[in-house]
């Protein structure tokens, strides 16, 4: 009898410390702070291994202002770059391309500046350094009856862009597609409508 007594208490004991253990897990879950992202966007970008590229943005209260860093590490060279630009925008992509096939990375940063009209900055990494590459506007008769919700894409080392046009006819509003093709020469960009 008293071994069962035994036997009945070492369990009671063994199973309050298992409960009590449990409990306090599930406080300090409940209890510990919780680290926000500070980042609202971030990607990281690799070339080669050991040559990487980190885009990421930041800001406090309204997304669309703050600022992003482009970060460059080459471990193999010991070599660690940045460039810390202001934004007016949401960075929603980054990609690397090298449009105009110089041996130079270009980080194309891709952005809502307002609701649905999307912009593009580049930078280009050449001789230890970060070059901004300005990324054309819409043609003047283009913007007439732009109303937004372009796309930019990449499509076989060739960067497009699909922008929506609104056609209006007396009542009658149609939405017609141009696509435009871009290509990169002297850290100069040009344009091309591409016909249907």
């Amino acid at each position: 009898m008293k071994v069962l007594k035994f036997v009945f208490f070492t369990l009671s004991i063994t199973l309050f410390i298992a409960c009590s253990d449990k409990e306090a897990q599930n406080v300090a879950a409940v209890t510990a702070p919780k680290s926000e992202n500070p980042f609202s966007f971030y990607k990281s970008i690799e070339i080669k291994p050991g040559f990487n590229f980190e885009v990421l943005s930041w800001g406090k209260g309204v997304d669309t202002l703050g600022g992003f860093l482009i970060l460059m590490s080459d471990s193999a060279k010991n070599n660690y770059k940045s460039v810390s630009v202001e934004r007016k925008g949401k960075i929603t992509d980054a990609w690397n391309m090298d449009l105009d096939n110089d041996g130079n990375p270009e980080i194309y940063i891709q952005y809502v500046v307002r609701k649905n009209v999307n912009d593009i900055n580049v930078y280009e990494y050449s001789n230890g350094s970060f070059n901004k590459i300005s990324f054309p506007g819409l043609r003047s008769d283009i913007k007439e009856s732009y109303q937004g919700n372009d796309k930019f894409y990449v499509k076989s080392g060739e960067l497009f862009r699909n922008v929506p046009i609104i056609n209006v006819n007396g009542n009658k509003k149609t939405t017609e597609t141009k696509t435009f093709k871009y290509r990169l020469g002297g850290n100069s960009f040009s344009s091309t409508e591409l016909k249907p």
